[in-house]
């Protein structure tokens, strides 16, 4: 059972715009609050939320770290993630999160009771990025698992893509950032509109036998 991170696993929307607006503010020298950043933000490249803010440069990554490890102060796991994850573990369900952050950010999001019970965890820099499938390749490569026999549980369009370039069935979160008919229309086989029993569900659709596309 394969996770995307922020929106899936822990409570990071705010955080994200809140890192897109501070670093506006750093590069473009004037004030940038979350309520200036088109409402398509949180789900779209970092790139093409600052061009649409006037900025096109190269993004200073000193600039965009202090701005993210500021913003991710707030962030949280979400109440179910902890329970869920060690309710797989004990099924014997290997788990991993494949996420567009970097190693050094998995620490500023993930408290270690959340990492202890992760079998792996692939980044941004470990793999090409969603919406290709390298990183869920990786994952299932080092877990020992075919894709066949795997689900990806992931919340934009980009994660249902890679789901389905990798063979793996896509699972949308419907309490992350996308809309649930967007990741409909973007191929999941399933969307889970809450969280309640959530290692049930995932434990029962893994016993349907659905495969990705």
């Amino acid at each position: 059972m394969l996770f995307d991170l922020d929106g899936v696993l822990v409570d990071s929307r705010h955080a994200q715009l809140t890192t897109l607006a501070g670093f506006a503010t750093f590069a473009l020298g004037r004030r940038v609050t979350v309520a200036d950043l088109p409402v398509w933000a949180a789900t779209t490249p970092r790139e093409h939320v600052l061009a649409e803010l006037g900025y096109t440069g190269a993004i200073d990554q000193g600039g965009w770290d202090a701005a993210t490890a500021t913003a991710t102060l707030t962030v949280e796991a979400f109440p179910f993630a902890a329970p869920t994850l060690a309710a797989l573990r004990f099924a014997d369900v290997a788990t991993g999160i494949v996420t567009l952050r970097s190693r050094q950010r998995i620490d500023w999001l993930l408290p270690p009771v959340i990492l202890d019970l992760i079998d792996i965890v692939v980044c941004y820099e470990d793999a090409v990025p969603k919406p290709a499938p390298d990183g869920l390749l990786l994952a299932l490569d080092k877990l020992g698992v075919s894709p066949g026999d795997a689900m990806f549980v992931g919340d934009t369009e980009s994660d249902m893509h890679a789901a389905h370039a990798a063979g793996v069935t896509p699972v949308g979160s419907g309490w992350g950032f996308s809309a649930p008919a967007t990741l409909t229309r973007a191929g999941a086989a399933v969307v889970l509109p809450h969280t309640d029993d959530l290692a049930g569900t995932l434990l029962s659709l893994m016993g349907t036998g659905q495969q990705g596309g």
